[in-house]
C-alpha cells in the first residue's frame, strides 16, 4: 500500500507540472490565432471582434495540443529552456499550421478565412511558446546565454547520472565546444517527478534504481552508451558502488563529470574523470559551523604535532587557510616535515609559520619548544599507528604514543596552551595491539587531565582509517595493482570503518570548535563513520576502478589476520554510551576515567620499563591499566611472542 500510495503522488506531482505547461501552450495556441485574424483585419481590412472564427480557434487550438503533444513540448524543464527546445518550438507550430490548413480546406475551402493571417500565426505562436520559457530561465539564471549553444551528435555517447544543474552545465558545454568528445543520449535520476522530463532536449528515461533496463533500451534503439557520467555530486558511496558494478556488467565505464574550473579554461579539452576510491566510501557531506571554526584558528598560534604525518599534514593545510597568527611545524621525520613546510609555503606564502625537528618522546625539547612559540591550540597527532610494526616493536610504541603524548600534555599544562586536542583511533576500543592499547593510555590520560584544574582545555577526537593514509589498505592496494596483483586481503569477512582525510579534520576541528559543554570532561568526541566497510569488496571495486575484473583479471589473496589486528574495529567500547553533541556527525562517549595522579604513577612505571626495553614489565604494565584488552585471548599469544622482540 505504501508504495501504490508513493506512485500515485508521483504521477499526480508529474500530471500537475506536464498539464500546467499544456494549459499554457494550448491557452497560447488560442490567443496566437486570434490575435493574427484580428491584426489582420485591424491592418487590411473590416476591424473584426475577437473570437468571431470561434470554430477556425477550436480547431487550430485542438490541433496544436495533438502536435504539441506528440512533439514533447510538454516535457522540456523551464529551468534548462535551451536552442533545442526554441527549435522544438518552431518545427512543432510549423507542423500545427500545415496541418490546420488542409484540414480547413476541407471542412470549409476556407472561404471566408483570411489566409494570410496564418503568416503572422507563425512568428505570434512561436514568440509566445517560447517568450515565457526564456524568461523563466532568465529568473532562475540571471543570463540567456547558455541557451544559445550548439549541438553536434557525432560524440562518444554517454548516459548521465543526475538531472540537475550540474547536468544542465555539461550538456551544454558539450553542445558549445568544438573539441568535447561526448554525446549526451540520456539522463537517469534519483527523482522519479523528472522521469519523462527534458534538459536541453535529452530526456530523464528513468531512476537510479532502472540503469539497466535504460541502457538495453537505448541499446535496442541503436544508441547504447559507452559510459555512465555522474552529474549529481551528491550520490553516496555505496549508490555509487552499485553503479560500478552495474557498469562492469553492462561493458560501460564510470566517471564523474570535469570539474568546473575545466569549464572555465575555454580550451575545449573537457574530458571526464575517473571515480575514485573517495568516491566509493565517501557520506553526503557534513553542515559545517564555518564561522565557528574560523573563529577558533584566526589570529591565533598553533602547534601540530606529526605534522608530517596524513592527519598532521591535513591540519596544516586547513588551519593555514583559516589565516592563524603563527604555525608551528613539528615531526621528527626530516622528510615528511620538509614536504608540508613546501606546501604550506607555496600555497599560503602569508601564513608566519615555524618548522620544528623533534620528537615527542623528549620532554625537555617539548618544552623549549612551547616556551619559544606560545602556541593557543595545539594538535597532538604524532603516534606510531602501524598494528604490526608496534607489535613487534611495544616498547618503542609506548614511548611515543603514551609517553610521548604524557609530555605533550605537561607542556600544554604549564605553557598556558587553551585547548590540547588529541587524535585517537577506533583502535583504542576493546585493543587487541599494543598500538591500540597505547592509544587508549593516551586517551586516558587527557581524560584524566580534562577533569583536572587545569586551565587549558584537553579535547579526545577518536575515529577510524582516513583513505590514503600512509600504512592504509587502499595504498597497498593500488601498489598491488600496479603490479598486477594479487590484492592481499587479511581475511574474508574483514570490515574497517573509512572517512576522507580532510572530512576528518574538519569534523576534528568543529569538534574543538564547538563550544564547551558543562559535561564534557571525561569524555570523548567520536565522529560518524558510518557503516563499517568489508575490505574484500573494496579490493573488488577498486579492481573495477581500473577497469579490470575480480578474480579475472586481478587475483585476491586471503593471507590470514596479522597479529594484533581485528576482524572489525569498533568505535564505542561496550560500556561507552554515545551522547548526541550539536554538531552534526560528532557524539560524545563516556569511557572508564582513572584520576590523573592516580594514573601518573603508572605512567611512570610504564615509561621506565619501555626506556629500558623490558618488554615483559611493558606489556604486564599494559595489560593492568587497560584491562579489556585481556578479553582478546588471541592477542595474547602474540603479546608473549613479542616479548623478546623489542
Amino acid at each position: 500500500m505504501t508504495d501504490n500510495a508513493a506512485i500515485s503522488g508521483w504521477l499526480r506531482r508529474i500530471n500537475r507540472r506536464i498539464a500546467t505547461v499544456a494549459a499554457h501552450d494550448i491557452f497560447m495556441a488560442a490567443l496566437s490565432f486570434e490575435l493574427a485574424v484580428w491584426i489582420r483585419y485591424q491592418t487590411y481590412g473590416k476591424p473584426q471582434e475577437f473570437f468571431f472564427l470561434w470554430h477556425g480557434t477550436l480547431i487550430f487550438t485542438v490541433g496544436c495540443a495533438l502536435v504539441f503533444w506528440r512533439m514533447g513540448l510538454y516535457r522540456g524543464i523551464w529551468h534548462y529552456a535551451s536552442l533545442s527546445d526554441l527549435t522544438a518550438i518552431v518545427k512543432a507550430v510549423t507542423l500545427a499550421i500545415l496541418v490546420y490548413l488542409p484540414v480547413m480546406f476541407v471542412l470549409d475551402r476556407l472561404e471566408n478565412f483570411p489566409r494570410s493571417a496564418m503568416l503572422l500565426n507563425w512568428p505570434l505562436l512561436i514568440a509566445l511558446l517560447a517568450t515565457p520559457r526564456l524568461l523563466y530561465r532568465f529568473k532562475k539564471d540571471g543570463d540567456l546565454r547558455a541557451v544559445f549553444e550548439r549541438s553536434d551528435e557525432a560524440r562518444v555517447p554517454v548516459l548521465l547520472v543526475g538531472a540537475g544543474d550540474e547536468a544542465e552545465t555539461f550538456i551544454r558545454e558539450m553542445a558549445r565546444s568544438q573539441l568535447a568528445g561526448y554525446r549526451v543520449v540520456g539522463i537517469i535520476d534519483h527523482k522519479r517527478t523528472r522521469i519523462g522530463r527534458d534538459i536541453r532536449g535529452i530526456r530523464v528515461l528513468g531512476g537510479l534504481d532502472e540503469v539497466e533496463r535504460v541502457v538495453a533500451e537505448l541499446d535496442a534503439r541503436g544508441r547504447k552508451p559507452q559510459r555512465l557520467i555522474l552529474t549529481w555530486s551528491k550520490l553516496d558511496g555505496p549508490t555509487i558502488g552499485r553503479l560500478l558494478e552495474q557498469a562492469e556488467g553492462m561493458g560501460l565505464t564510470l566517471s564523474r563529470m570535469p570539474r568546473v574550473t575545466d569549464f572555465q579554461s575555454g580550451d575545449g579539452q573537457l574530458e571526464v574523470r575517473p571515480v575514485e576510491v573517495e568516491d566509493l566510501l565517501g557520506r553526503p557531506q557534513q553542515v559545517l559551523d564555518r564561522p565557528a571554526i574560523q573563529a577558533l584558528i584566526a589570529g591565533h598560534r598553533v602547534l601540530i604535532t606529526g605534522a608530517g604525518g596524513t592527519i598532521g599534514g591535513e591540519l596544516a593545510r586547513q588551519i593555514a587557510a583559516l589565516a592563524p597568527a603563527h604555525m608551528t611545524l613539528l615531526d621528527n621525520n626530516e622528510h615528511a616535515l620538509y614536504q608540508i613546510d613546501l606546501e604550506c609555503g607555496e600555497t599560503w606564502p602569508e601564513v608566519s609559520r615555524k618548522t620544528v625537528l623533534g620528537d615527542v618522546r623528549d620532554g625537555d625539547r617539548l618544552r623549549g619548544v612551547f616556551a619559544a612559540e606560545r602556541p593557543d591550540l595545539v594538535f597532538h597527532a604524532a603516534a606510531f599507528k602501524h598494528v604490526p610494526m608496534v607489535e613487534s616493536n611495544p616498547n618503542e610504541g609506548v614511548l611515543t604514543n603514551v609517553i610521548g603524548t604524557a609530555n605533550v600534555a605537561e607542556a600544554c599544562r604549564s605553557g598556558e596552551v587553551a585547548v590540547m586536542v588529541l587524535i585517537s583511533t577506533d583502535k583504542a576500543v576493546n585493543p587487541t595491539s599494543v598500538m591500540g592499547a597505547s592509544k587508549r593510555l593516551a586517551e586516558m590520560l587527557c581524560q584524566g587531565l580534562s577533569l583536572s584544574q587545569s586551565p587549558c582545555r584537553f579535547v579526545t577526537v577518536r575515529f577510524g582509517n582516513v583513505l590514503g593514509s600512509t600504512g592504509s589498505v587502499v595504498p597497498l592496494f593500488q601498489r598491488q595493482l600496479a603490479r598486477g596483483g594479487p590484492l592481499t586481503v587479511t581475511d574474508e569477512t574483514v570490515s574497517r570503518y573509512f572517512m576522507t582525510t580532510g572530512e576528518a579534520v574538519e569534523l576534528v576541528l568543529q569538534a574543538t570548535a564547538a563550544a564547551p559543554a558543562g559535561d564534557e570532561g571525561g569524555k570523548i568526541f567520536v565522529l560518524d563513520m558510518g557503516e563499517p566497510v568489508r575490505i574484500l569488496d573494496l579490493a573488488r571495486q577498486m579492481i573495477r576502478l581500473a577497469g579490470l575484473t575480480p578474480e579475472v583479471d586481478v587475483p585476491i589473496a586471503i593471507t590470514g589476520l596479522r597479529p594484533g589486528e581485528k576482524l572489525h574495529e569498533e568505535l564505542l567500547h561496550d560500556a561507552e554510551a554515545a551522547q548526541p553533541t550539536p554538531v552534526a556527525g560528532v557524539q560524545l562517549a563516556a569511557a572508564r576515567v582513572i584520576d590523573y595522579e592516580l594514573l601518573l604513577p603508572q605512567i611512570g612505571k610504564l615509561a621506565e620499563a619501555a626506556t629500558a626495553r623490558d618488554t615483559a614489565q611493558t606489556l604486564a604494565l599494559i595489560r593492568h591499566l587497560v584491562p579489556e584488552m585481556q578479553r582478546s585471548g588471541e592477542n595474547s599469544e602474540s603479546l608473549e611472542s613479542a616479548a623478546g622482540a623489542d
